[in-house]
């Protein structure tokens, strides 16, 4: 194992570390908002064209995988690998957290508003709170975190409720998207499940290529098309393929040392992220009295969440 390794192990393991870890994966996964708008315009894929999103995502995150397979051969020296009997459970991640949870935001984005995604989507940090109190006796669900929860779903909700539609219209969108929330949640349950005694490097590189293969698969099954002319559209893939690297890498790392309620948490703020990227990159609109208190809400809720009790890391 490199001596950088060894470094980055020792520091991924504080406890302090874990929380700049997390903002620093929830920071890069902000700027996906953004440069994916500007992705389908590049690309010219229209909003109803689920099947070259789907393909648009397969080409992330298939790149994503190895570019993390190419860090791993530079850190280690060699070949990230997995034993044979390490192969199933990392697949099932890559199905789960890659696959699955993409697919069913992709369609389910499709018939429902982007309002509603954004507010069932911060659902994610709930429920992995949640299922962190089933699984991991030293990750029990307390009071505090229940109120920290909902403090930061409120934050989510504060800035879009005036334009949340609960119809028959949205209904099987929602219902779908909240499928993808899931499948994230259960995500990070797998990933501290399996991360034990694992090379994180490994375990991400593989998860994110299957299931990067399988978004591309059905991308390419149902007619979806890329067309890579421009190099701001190469660029923008390039980024998009990083960004997924090095924020799974950390979080796969961050998972396998800590509480998935210390972590999980922090995803409540990729909205924020991607108002303010947006802003940045966009020039949209973020000086507004709500989003001020939808980050103070959310900010409030991860400080509870992370309260730990005596028998908790």
């Amino acid at each position: 194992m490199s001596s950088f390794w060894c470094i980055m192990r020792e520091l991924i393991k504080k406890k302090w570390f874990s929380y700049v870890g997390a903002l620093i994966c929830v920071a890069f996964w902000g700027t996906a908002f953004p440069l994916i708008k500007l992705g389908y315009l590049r690309l010219g894929i229209d909003s109803s064209d689920i099947a070259s999103k789907l393909l648009f995502a397969g080409e992330r995150f298939s790149l994503a995988g190895i570019l993390v397979f190419a860090a791993g051969l530079v850190i280690y020296r060699k070949p990230a690998v997995i034993k044979k009997k390490d192969i199933a459970p990392v697949a099932l991640l890559g199905i789960v957290q890659t696959a699955l949870q993409y697919l069913f935001a992709y369609v389910g984005v499709g018939f429902t508003t982007a309002v509603n995604t954004s507010i069932i989507t911060g659902t994610v940090s709930i429920i992995s709170v949640v299922l962190a109190g089933l699984f991991f006796k030293n990750d029990r669900l307390t009071a505090l975190k229940i109120l920290g929860c909902i403090l930061g779903f409120a934050g989510i909700a504060c800035v879009n409720l005036f334009d949340f539609s609960l119809s028959s219209v949205t209904f099987l969108g929602d219902i779908i998207v909240f499928l993808s929330a899931v499948s994230g949640a259960f995500g990070n349950i797998i990933t501290k499940k399996i991360s034990e005694g694992k090379n994180p490097t490994a375990v991400t590189a593989f998860q994110l290529f299957i299931g990067g293969m399988i978004l591309l698969f059905c991308g390419v099954v149902f007619g979806g098309r890329t067309d890579y002319a421009s190099l701001s559209s190469v660029i923008i893939l390039l980024w998009l393929a990083v960004v997924s690297s090095v924020s799974f890498l950390l979080w796969t790392a961050l998972l396998k040392y800590h509480p998935v309620s210390r972590i999980t948490i922090f995803t409540m703020l990729v909205p924020v992220f991607g108002t303010v990227w947006s802003f940045i990159l966009l020039g949209e609109e973020i000086i507004r009295i709500e989003n001020f208190i939808s980050l103070a809400l959310i900010v409030l809720g991860i400080i509870m969440v992370n309260v730990r009790g005596k028998n908790e890391n």
